[in-house]
């Protein structure tokens, strides 16, 4: 297996390799398209709304609530009890570690100008930024203060590593998967965060459009991170699976939850914060952002539904889990969606989600015979796909979507929409996402194995990770 994932990563670099020349080419197209630029333009206090402040501040803790308690607490309750402190502690420290990292260099790297792939360190350890500095949204002449949306987009960066512990929970090295996850940010998710959402924002674009992240300047759609959080997590989770290999025991011994009630009350306060995810992408408290708040709505009831209807046809009885795990391949689907498609069309998406998620969790799963633990490849990395492609189709202002705007008009209309080029367009940044999060994350995995090891020794797996790893236990009995 480990020989197959080298070739396969040989294999992935020499397409890399033509990245920049592709990345060069977007930017000089999107540059020679632009008008000529316009006076110089300074933002100032008063384009700043203290309801939009106010809202971004709320969907930042929102978000942190996803991950924790809510992310700990879904992982939590499905691994079995021996486990169950060793999750917690992994998601608790590794929202700790990223948020410092954050600050130190991270926010640089993914929201400054630098090159189509990355930004650059000018606002590394928070240089220049203070309470009267500005960061654009997606209206020209609105913007928040730069705090706020830099706590807005920590709290993305924290949660998506956390995702990944899902695929080999009950069988990771703790201080190993931590040097991990700062590698990965590093390495993965900053480059991937400035590829789909950098830009100059809507009032410097006349002026400089090749300011832009490689997707952004092809035209990729993403309102909340199906790409740099769902599918990016996911690919990783599954080649962190097969690198570190099938939990002891798997697939003979039986390795039921421990606490559906706990993982619920999870899956709960995923779908509660997912609104500060979804709808706070928006950026302003408007009309755009009720309407990513009631397609998070819908979508996520639709795939809970189509879930529990799958169940009932195929085994005679929906269950707990089934709901919960449809409700989160819903979230996840709707999330690079919710502010383009119609409520009908996410409903359509969060149906057509449970639908695939359920195949890939339990037949293409046990085809195969992968060891993703919480299944985060069949629930995440698919309902991204299914996500990001379907916002393609479901942008379309003829399917009662959003369609996308203009910004290098003031004020920005919405522009021709062809939802063909879109989705191929769609399918171009899904495949980026792949060959990135593949690769980065394979090389990761394959040089900390090489050096400390990922994987405890068969007793601390058999004894649990809670005492192995942490000398403390989840429950006194």
């Amino acid at each position: 297996m480990r020989h197959a994932i080298k070739l396969a990563a040989a294999g992935a670099a020499t397409l890399l390799a033509a990245l920049p020349a592709w990345a060069a080419n977007v930017a000089e197209a999107v540059t020679e398209a632009a008008p000529e630029a316009a006076a110089a333009f300074t933002p100032t206090a008063d384009m700043v709304s203290k309801g939009d402040t106010a809202w971004m501040l709320i969907s930042a803790v929102l978000v942190l609530l996803m991950t924790i308690p809510g992310l700990a607490l879904f992982y939590g309750g499905l691994v079995r009890a021996k486990n169950m402190l060793s999750v917690l502690t992994q998601v608790f420290t590794i929202c700790a570690v990223v948020a410092l990292i954050w600050v130190t260099y991270g926010y640089s790297l993914a929201f400054t100008g630098g090159g189509p792939f990355i930004g650059g360190l000018s606002k590394a350890f928070l240089m220049g930024v203070d309470a009267t500095t500005l960061a654009a949204t997606f209206t020209n002449g609105v913007y928040l203060p730069e705090y706020a949306f830099i706590a807005f987009q920590m709290t993305f960066a924290m949660i998506t590593p956390a995702l990944i512990v899902g695929a080999f929970a009950e069988r990771v090295k703790f201080s190993a998967l931590i040097v991990f996850v700062v590698a990965w940010v590093t390495v993965v998710y900053f480059p991937i965060a400035h590829m789909v959402w950098y830009w100059a924002g809507p009032d410097f674009l006349p002026a400089a459009t090749d300011d832009a992240g490689l997707l952004w300047a092809m035209g990729a759609l993403d309102f909340a991170g199906g790409t740099v959080v769902h599918i990016n997590a996911g690919l990783a989770g599954l080649v962190g699976a097969l690198i570190i290999g099938k939990r002891t025991g798997y697939p003979r011994e039986p390795m039921p939850p421990h606490s559906l009630t706990l993982a619920m009350v999870g899956a709960a306060l995923l779908w509660v914060g997912w609104f500060g995810f979804n709808a706070g992408s928006n950026l302003e408290a408007n009309g755009i952002a009720a309407l990513a708040t009631i397609n998070t709505f819908v979508a996520t009831a639709a795939a809970a539904i189509g879930w529990l209807l799958i169940e009932q046809i195929a085994k005679g009885k929906p269950s707990l889990l089934g709901g919960i795990t449809g409700a989160v391949a819903g979230l996840v689907a709707v999330t690079p969606a919710a502010g383009f498609a119609a409520p009908m069309g996410a409903i359509v998406l969060g149906f057509v989600a449970a639908g695939v998620c359920y195949v890939f969790v339990t037949a293409v799963k046990s085809r195969f015979g992968y060891d993703d633990s919480l299944d985060v490849f069949g629930v995440h990395f698919i309902g991204g796909v299914v996500g990001a492609i379907g916002t393609g189709v479901l942008a379309d202002p003829a399917l009662g979507g959003q369609g996308f705007f203009d910004y290098t008009v003031a004020p920005a209309v919405v522009g021709a929409f062809d939802m063909g080029g879109q989705v191929l367009t769609q399918i171009k940044a899904v495949a980026t996402t792949i060959l990135w999060s593949g690769v980065g994350s394979a090389v990761l995995y394959l040089a900390i194995d090489k050096t400390i090891g990922l994987r405890p020794s068969v007793e601390d797996e058999r004894e649990g990770l809670d005492l192995a790893s942490h000398g403390e236990r989840a429950y006194s009995s």
